[in-house]
């Protein structure tokens, strides 16, 4: 009757303490957070006005709009080899481990003991004064025990590692979205330099033709030596220009090579014939600050540490309570002659508890938590206002590019006109070389000024898309 009065009074007072609260804070989003401010749920102040964006929301996989072929391949290798990506995959499983490790710490843990040998007992530990016997012993146990949770500190750590968790997916996303990016951007240069490449190839043969033209003048007495040297000063100028470019091209090759998991040397030479940026057939659609926000990795990542910091406060504050556990055992200890005979048997059954009952280091860590978490909502504030300010630079600079290229394009058709008039008046013997020299390189440098501003805007464009914070969803599968 004394031991089943035991067991039960055990039962009952676990019973009792089970329904114990969770110490420490429920993790909620704040109301004050930057995130729930009106400003920035709306549009995007540099997207008013321009013909170029819509506010249509943003596709998943945004590389698509392009209609490349090439550009899809390299996005889809990239995202299967890419060595940044896959660090960032061995890190969330690592983190999932973690996860799976705190959990664990609130199930039953059962330990087997068993252990055998010779030995020799010393007799003044038992207060005798002769020498004790050599014996072989033995010492067979099986005990079993559980941590109460009463106030939740297992619980808050298992909420803290879930929360830190999300934030390594969202890291794993980040780096998703920046590698599409870069491939994007390092495609993109590749045919930029093209385009840059085959506008000087084009002003250098103008400018051949030029030279020409200045030999037969000279030769008919029309001309003189210095419009020839002038006109070769300028070839030779053209001709510096092309090795830049050359250069520009193949390094984003190699870019583009190592961005898919292939060594420098690998690298696609058929991409080299690109010769002109990939455009949009539409305009980007760029959605609302509240899409964004929901979007970016950066954000969910910044949300979820707040999270976890929230949850770290109640594994602190846990430590002012004491941890109670409910433990059994039984085993038996003995000569091996007298195995598991009633002298040699033991069994132990009941609570233990344990409390630490100078709580300065406890609350010394509370306030450590408590600041860590008000540190944790700065920076999820500034990361909120930091994703919306990249959005609406890269809305703005785009914005004004495109008017550049207007106006750009329009200088560009005047030289192209003057150098026409120039060429017919020398032609004609109205105007000496100069007039057409200084016509020809006003057209090169309106030419070359072009296309690095259709180079620019190419890349402006893949900055609003990494700004937009897309690319990271995983592929849509067809439902069969």
């Amino acid at each position: 009757m004394v031991r089943i009065s035991h067991l039960a009074a055990t039962t009952v007072l676990a019973a009792a303490l089970a329904g114990c609260t969770t110490v420490g804070p429920d993790y909620h989003l704040p109301e004050k957070a930057m995130v729930n401010a009106p400003a920035a749920q709306g549009g995007f102040v540099s997207a008013r006005g321009q013909a170029a964006v819509t506010a249509a929301p943003l596709p998943a996989h945004w590389w698509r709009l392009y209609q490349s072929p090439d550009l899809d391949r390299l996005e889809t290798e990239a995202l299967a080899a890419n060595t940044d990506l896959r660090v960032a995959e061995a890190s969330l499983q690592r983190s999932r481990a973690i996860v799976s490790a705190a959990k664990a710490a609130g199930q039953p843990n059962l330990v087997l003991n068993l252990n055998a040998g010779r030995a020799q007992l010393s007799a003044e530990q038992y207060l005798l004064t002769e020498t004790l016997p050599e014996a072989t012993l033995y010492d067979v146990g099986l005990s079993a025990s559980y941590q109460l949770d009463l106030f939740g500190r297992i619980r808050r750590g298992v909420e803290a590692a879930k929360a830190d968790n999300e934030a390594v997916q969202a890291a794993r996303d980040l780096v998703r979205v920046t590698v599409a990016a870069d491939v994007a951007r390092a495609y993109v240069d590749v045919c930029s330099a093209g385009d840059q490449l085959a506008a000087a190839q084009a002003s250098l043969g103008l400018q051949q033709q030029s030279y020409a033209l200045t030999q037969r003048l000279v030769r008919g007495g029309r001309g003189t030596r210095l419009d020839l040297t002038r006109s070769q000063g300028q070839i030779d100028q053209f001709r510096a220009s092309i090795p830049a470019l050359e250069a520009a091209r193949r390094n984003a090759l190699y870019r583009l090579a190592t961005l898919t998991g292939r060594p420098p040397a690998a690298f696609e030479t058929t991409l080299a014939r690109c010769v002109a940026a990939p455009a949009l057939a539409q305009p980007i659609p760029v959605g609302d600050g509240a899409a964004l926000l929901k979007r970016r990795p950066d954000v969910r990542m910044a949300e979820r540490r707040l999270a976890a910091a929230t949850a770290q406060v109640g594994v602190a504050t846990s430590a002012l309570y004491p941890d109670i556990s409910l433990g059994a055992s039984i085993g038996s200890t003995g000569v091996v002659g007298d195995l598991l005979k009633a002298q040699t048997n033991r069994y132990m059954v009941g609570p233990g508890v344990s409390w630490e009952l100078n709580h300065s280091v406890a609350r010394a860590r509370i306030a450590a938590a408590d600041a860590t978490q008000v540190a944790e909502l700065a920076r999820f504030d500034g990361v909120v206002l930091g994703a919306l300010r990249e959005v609406e630079s890269t809305l703005n600079t785009y914005g004004h590019d495109l008017e550049r290229q207007v106006r750009f394009t329009a200088v560009k058709d005047q030289a192209a006109d003057a150098l026409a008039d120039a060429r017919r008046l020398q032609a004609a013997g109205r105007t000496g070389a100069l007039a057409t020299l200084d016509a020809e390189r006003s057209l090169a440098s309106a030419d070359s000024a072009l296309a690095a501003l259709r180079a620019q805007i190419a890349d402006d464009q893949v900055a609003v898309f990494l700004a937009l914070g897309g690319g990271w969803q995983a592929e849509e599968r067809p439902t069969p």
